[in-house]
């Protein structure tokens, strides 16, 4: 399906069933191949599709005005469809909170009348915390299943348990007898793939088995990844996130948070992490939850009827989605907060708590890792740190900020190359080559071999006298007094060194492979990689800084700080970056040293530029965002942005009691606009209000359905009172319950910061600009995203739906 039919559907249709079939975004899937390709003529035209904002919409069509016995007057009942919004539309968030309101008062009229209406009010005001708690439900259940499945499939890529085949190799070495300290992954039940092939399990032969088993199998896992996406369900690539911020800033794509959208992300982010590609499932788990926010919203007229209303739970479904993720739930709300919520009432807080709690909840009970922990990385530090170890803090901070820029600029750069070349338009051919690559390079190095969590969970902890890691090989002086974990004061073993290269190696690996990875048609997920850009310092460095005998330094403690400090400059959050690493590692003294590397990056990261990686991938994709983080310090006026300019032709409007029925189809058959300006009268140019082209085009084919004596030249009448007409004239058409009484105005003269701190502030899709009380333009968030983009010496065409 292209694009354009994608922007005008229901606009050129004339069946008013098919404008009204596709309703919610769980019954509407787009077909395999579908691009989200916003190049399309509508946008240079139109009104944007940026539709009427007012204080006084009536959507009961209350009866307030009288009727005449010549006149079809639409207020007796409501019109199915008026109000609703097409796909690649911005919602009106002050007609939604109206149409909440009022709601509210009549269920609160109604609730003293009987117990039923009673029972009505109370299911009401509990169906939010009824939805939240489904959400967090379902979210830490699919949590749990997407971990238990990975760990599995990760693990088949190197052998099978031939005693239990849905055991992972840990699980099936747990009742063995047979496992050694040194070789605790090693017993009789697991069979490598060469053993069960070749019979071989060391030896030249028993590698080469091992190495191609692995390409095989990652290859596979990748290969049926991408298929899925492309054939069932395109929107289930990618990490989400910069889409689920459009989204909660009121932007409507349909089928992205649907049924079909999260069977096949739930499915094909178990194979993406199990193919080994460099990428993480914390991102796309956090749209898994959306997906599961937006399907139980349906299930409450409450929200399934109020696209406001319902990015309210789609708020608190993120914050599920990251406390499943990391096993936080306290920055799961703060990262809803901070990240990705555009409306984020006190309500939303709650709600938004009360859902990280239960999704928490739900995957501590399903236990997935066997560590009666949410995360498999979960470490425990008990070293303080000390004050002079705040400058490799900071300068973990300022490498954490470099590799932030350095991969937004980078990753960015090849995903606009992959858009604009043919490499683009053969996805499955770009996984499978990634995946190749990334398996043949992976399988040497023990370290890239390992799942991500794996990894992590070998940088994070602390040696101790338990740990077999090379990281912990350290010599033991049999004859001395002192403790065996008393590590500073042993020196290194040869296992230490050879961990070192093979994490630089690791490193430079992961830093190349990451940027090529994120962006490609699978899951893909950006916090687990960014954590293992930077992994930790050689603490000998600091060893000369400590007394005799002073356990001091930490490894394990640097590799979070890194972790964090790279995540920050990916992504330039904060506060919920720190809270969500000390929920991690469960160290709140550590505090301080996060804080001082988070800010730095943040700092360092902004010197190059203030964009993070997810609002860059929206300036990509060309999504209408309005970022409340970017300043507008322009001192352009609202006539220097509005709509018509002096080379355009005049601005279509409807006259408020003169055009006839056949008047406004053609001027809706011959533009593209998404609404119109009621005015008096074209001499007067006065203005009445807003009429959405939607709502026009529904009411009518509603009154030819319901009403005889509507014809194509029967007058069309916006006013109050309608006009003496002839005897013989056809009976008119009354369509005041469709307009906007009380548009969004604003003088020629109004100042453009102005302007975007409205929008942003109110959530507006477009303000009308008049001059003493005269209509002259139109301007559209478009019209402002493209009038910033020549601010900043960019080329709209460039960035604006591309």
């Amino acid at each position: 399906m292209e694009s354009e039919q994608l922007f005008h559907r229901g606009y050129y249709r004339n069946s008013y069933n098919s404008i009204t079939s596709a309703s919610s975004d769980e019954e509407l899937l787009d077909g395999a191949g579908v691009i989200m390709d916003f190049q399309t003529s509508e946008d240079d035209n139109l009104l944007d599709g940026d539709a009427s904002i007012g204080t006084h919409y009536t959507m009961t069509n209350g009866g307030s005005i009288n009727s005449s016995t010549h006149l079809l007057d639409l207020l007796d009942e409501p019109i199915p469809g008026v109000g609703t919004y097409d796909d690649f539309h911005t919602i009106d968030w002050v007609r939604e909170k109206c149409k909440d309101r009022e709601r509210h008062r009549r269920i609160n009229s109604k609730k003293k009348e009987s117990a039923w209406e009673m029972t009505k009010s109370l299911y009401d005001a509990w169906s939010g915390w009824l939805v939240v708690t489904l959400t967090g439900l379902a979210s830490g259940a699919l949590a749990g299943l997407i971990d238990i499945a990975a760990d599995w499939m990760t693990d088949l890529k190197e052998g099978i348990c031939l005693s239990a085949l849905w055991f992972n190799h840990e699980q099936c070495c747990w009742g063995s007898n047979e496992t050694t300290f040194e070789e605790r992954d090693k017993c009789p039940q697991w069979k490598t793939w060469a053993e069960l092939i070749i019979g071989q399990a060391e030896g030249p032969g028993s590698y080469i088995m091992n190495y191609i088993m692995y390409i095989f199998w990652a290859l596979s896992f990748a290969f049926l990844a991408v298929s899925l996406v492309k054939v069932f369900a395109p929107y289930a690539c990618g990490s989400g996130i910069p889409e689920i911020k459009t989204i909660l800033s009121g932007f409507i794509i349909r089928g992205y948070l649907g049924k079909w959208t999260l069977m096949i992300k739930t499915i094909t982010l178990v194979l993406a992490v199990a193919s080994g590609l460099s990428l993480g499932k914390e991102g796309p788990l956090v749209h898994v939850a959306c997906c599961c926010g937006n399907i139980f919203s349906y299930l409450f007229p409450k929200y399934s009827t109020n696209e406001a209303k319902k990015r309210e739970v789609l708020s608190a479904a993120s914050a599920a989605g990251v406390s499943v993720a990391f096993g936080a739930p306290i920055g799961g709300v703060l990262f809803s907060l901070e990240e990705v919520s555009y409306y984020f009432p006190l309500k939303t807080l709650w709600r938004s708590f009360f859902a990280a709690l239960v999704a928490a909840f739900v995957l501590r009970s399903i236990n997935p890792f066997g560590n009666s922990r949410l995360v498999l990385f979960y470490v425990e530090y008990h070293t303080p740190w000390y004050l002079f170890e705040l400058l490799p803090f900071i300068l973990l901070g300022v490498f954490g900020g470099l590799w932030g820029a350095f991969f937004i600029r980078a990753n960015i750069a090849w995903c606009r190359r992959r858009k604009s070349t043919k490499f683009g338009k053969y996805p499955v051919l770009e996984v499978i080559i990634v995946a190749a690559i990334t398996a043949v390079i992976a399988f040497p190095n023990p370290y890239t071999r390992l799942n991500t969590s794996e990894l992590i969970k070998e940088l994070f902890t602390d040696c101790g006298p338990l740990e077999s890691s090379s990281l912990c090989d350290y010599r033991n002086d049999m004859n001395a007094s002192k403790i065996v974990d008393d590590i500073p004061d042993r020196p290194a073993g040869t296992g230490v060194y050879s961990a070192i290269w093979q994490l630089c190696l690791a490193l430079i690996f992961k830093i190349i492979m990451t940027v090529f990875t994120f962006g490609i048609k699978v899951p893909s997920g950006l916090f687990i990689p960014s954590m293992l850009a930077y992994y930790h310092h050689d603490w000998f460095f600091f060893k000369e800084w400590c007394e005799v005998g002073a356990d001091c330094i930490t490894p394990g403690l640097y590799a979070m700080v890194g972790a964090a400090a790279c995540l920050g400059g990916v992504t330039r959050m904060t506060v919920s970056l720190v809270v969500i690493v000390f929920e991690l590692t469960g160290g709140l003294e550590y505090i301080v040293p996060l804080m001082a590397a988070v800010m730095t990056s943040k700092w360092v990261g902004d010197a190059f530029g203030r964009e993070g990686i997810y609002e860059a991938h929206i300036r990509l994709n060309g999504y209408p965002f309005l970022d409340a983080k970017e300043e507008f310090t322009h001192t352009t006026l609202a006539a220097d942005v509005m709509r018509p300019r002096r080379s355009d032709p005049p601005l279509a409007v409807l006259t408020q009691d003169n055009m006839t029925v056949e008047d406004i189809e053609n001027l809706i058959n011959e533009t593209s606009y998404n609404g119109f300006p009621v005015i008096m009268s074209k001499e007067s140019q006065r203005l009445v209000g807003f009429a959405l082209r939607r709502d026009l085009t529904i009411a009518i084919e509603s009154a030819r359905k319901k009403q005889e004596g509507i014809v194509g030249s029967s007058r069309v009448c916006f006013a109050q009172h309608t006009p003496s007409l002839p005897a013989e004239s056809p009976r008119p058409l009354k369509l005041r319950s469709i307009l906007d009484m009380s548009p969004f105005t604003v003088t020629d003269h109004t100042p453009m910061e102005i302007v975007v701190d409205i929008f942003r502030k109110l959530g507006l899709r477009q303000c009308l600009v008049t001059h003493n009380g005269r209509l002259l333009g139109i301007i559209t968030k478009k019209d402002i995203l493209r009038h910033m983009a020549q601010t900043a010496n960019q080329d709209p065409a460039s960035i604006m739906f591309n």
